[in-house]
């Protein structure tokens, strides 16, 4: 599992300002664009109000300057592509139903191949990862997209090392992160590793949302992606979430939901897409994460308070659905660490 370095302040944030290209197309989310293209224009307002330079120019490119229609319907006006004698600090490519033209696109394909070696970082929002795995950048590199597409880009892409959990990550100099608002968080951390935690929070607080931590938090909840239609074990979700030690083998848990033992796991697999057992791992996994990432218990501890009782059981787990053990997960994502 590549290391997945913490997020310091560099030397590239006394060079400003840090020429930033957010990539656009035909049929472009719009948020993918304007979400990071915001959190960088408020790290300039803010310098301004504070008396300092902006770090930042950031210019929304397209491969044909002018208006350029995004997938709902409203339009952006973009540059033309950077040509290569222009400096480039930063290339983010956006995401969204129009990226499946672009894939068979190699004039595109050739200039963010070529941009890229004399970038200092690569990053994509959501579905903008496909782009980076057709110009070749993505062999060999952890990567994620929006996770109803993680499959299709492991297909398409089999040498990237896809994962499907992540907000975003990073990998060296190559950043991408999970679906749409997940380009909110990159951002933040992009400002973070340039500018400090202290102006990224500020940031954060003036667009009012969550700072993140750098990668780790998984894109939905255990519990929320086991609901249905009508969410029918809801409740008994709930309750398995305050009581991880207790008995949650299917008798017990089908006695709580007043159902026969067979009815109840024929109906919850036909509602939740998994068995019991396979539920009830995931939401322990969660648990554990959450301990790990804000917590300096024991891992024994925290095997018990999940319900995994051995830390043996644990280990197992965690190299089974992420390839890491619960100690290398912590060392990269505890806030402590």
């Amino acid at each position: 599992m590549t290391e997945n370095p913490r997020i310091l302040p560099n030397p590239w944030r006394r060079k400003p300002p840090l020429a930033v290209a957010i990539l656009a197309y035909p049929g472009v989310q719009l948020l993918d664009v304007a979400g990071p293209l915001q959190v960088f224009s408020t790290a300039n307002d803010l310098s301004a109000d504070a008396g300092r330079p902006p770090p930042y120019r950031v210019d929304v490119v397209a491969e044909r300057a002018g208006s350029v229609a995004t997938s709902s319907g409203l339009a952006l006006t973009a540059e033309g592509l950077i040509p290569d004698s222009d400096a480039l600090d930063t290339l983010i490519v956006a995401g969204g139903r129009g990226v499946q033209a672009q894939l068979e696109n190699p004039g595109l394909q050739d200039w963010l191949r070529e941009r890229a070696a004399r970038s200092r970082r690569v990053a994509s929002v959501c579905t903008g990862a496909f782009l980076l795995g057709a110009a070749g950048l993505l062999d060999g590199r952890r990567v994620v997209t929006h996770w109803t597409r993680c499959d299709a880009l492991r297909a398409r892409y089999p040498k990237a090392l896809v994962e499907a959990d992540p907000i975003f990550i990073r990998d060296g100099a190559l950043w991408t992160s999970a679906g749409v608002t997940a380009g909110i968080d990159l951002a933040l951390a992009l400002v973070e590793a340039d500018l400090g935690r202290e102006m990224s929070l500020a940031v954060a607080r003036h667009l009012v949302v969550f700072l993140k931590r750098p990668g780790g938090q998984a894109q939905f909840s255990a519990a929320l992606s086991l609901q249905g239609g009508d969410d029918r074990f809801g409740d008994l979700h709930a309750w398995i979430m305050d009581n991880l030690c207790a008995d949650l083998t299917v008798p017990a848990l089908a006695d709580r939901a007043g159902m026969s033992p067979r009815s109840f796991a024929r109906h919850y697999r036909a509602d939740t897409g998994r068995s019991p057992a396979e539920a009830i791992e995931g939401i322990r996994f969660e648990a554990a994460r959450r301990l790990l990432e804000d917590t300096d218990l024991p891992l024994k501890r925290i095997a018990e308070r999940c319900g995994f009782r051995a830390e043996e059981t644990l280990r197992r787990v965690f190299l089974r659905r992420i390839a890491a053990t619960p100690g290398e997960y912590r060392r990269r994502f505890a806030a402590f660490a």
